[in-house]
């Protein structure tokens, strides 16, 4: 593992513990050189998943991606990377139950649905991209859905 600092490939683990109910471990390591510290985090490699779009094409799905996107929408809010993380781990989790190939209204379905029970800012925020509110009136019907509920 290289240093992220001064690009050594020296490091040492000084701990590692298991997260997401074991699904990745996290280390705790130490470049030898300039005796930086930081984290990495190790995960399974899964068949990779690809999406079907709406216009039928298909694409690798990217961790990185669905990760940015739910970011973005939880901008200045109280969330954690190690939320974020669990929420990403549960619901590949899920897409896996439904074979190599996921459609892209699950994937973000599922997003919304989680941002939901999560912060409901984000939840506001990413349902007004996915769902392409066009007007004022689009969000006051999503926020009577989200009183209602």
């Amino acid at each position: 593992m290289k240093c992220p600092k001064c690009k050594a490939k020296t490091t040492r683990v000084l701990d590692s513990r298991e997260t997401h109910e074991g699904k990745s471990t996290r280390r705790r390591r130490e470049c030898l050189e300039c005796k930086w510290r930081f984290t990495t985090f190790e995960r399974m490699e899964h068949n990779n998943l690809i999406v079907i779009k709406r216009n039928e094409s298909r694409e690798p799905y990217v961790r990185e991606k669905v990760e940015k996107g739910i970011w973005r929408a939880c901008e200045k809010r109280p969330v954690t990377q190690a939320q974020v993380d669990g929420i990403i781990s549960d619901l590949e989790d899920k897409w896996r139950s439904y074979g190599k190939e996921i459609p892209s209204d699950i994937v973000g379905e599922g997003i919304m649905e989680e941002l939901k029970k999560l912060d409901e800012v984000a939840y506001i925020r990413f349902a007004s991209v996915y769902r392409s509110f066009k007007d004022i009136e689009s969000f006051q019907q999503e926020l009577e859905n989200i009183k209602n509920s």
